[in-house]
């Protein structure tokens, strides 16, 4: 299956703690942290849901 890249630009705090849980599920954390996951529709809504504090790195 395909591989996407997810990396954090936006930083956590003062976010709801549904954001900081989508991140975390996400394996970010950390301003900067790049992970690498399958591209999935569940991966892909929880990007959706965080357009101001994750990038898609192609």
């Amino acid at each position: 299956m395909a591989k996407i890249k997810i990396k954090q630009i936006g930083s956590p705090i003062r976010r709801p703690a549904d954001q900081k849980k989508i991140l975390i599920g996400l394996g970010l954390g950390k301003m900067h942290r790049v992970v690498e996951l399958e591209d999935t529709a569940e991966v892909r809504g929880a990007i959706r849901k965080l357009p101001h504090m994750v990038e898609v790195v192609e």
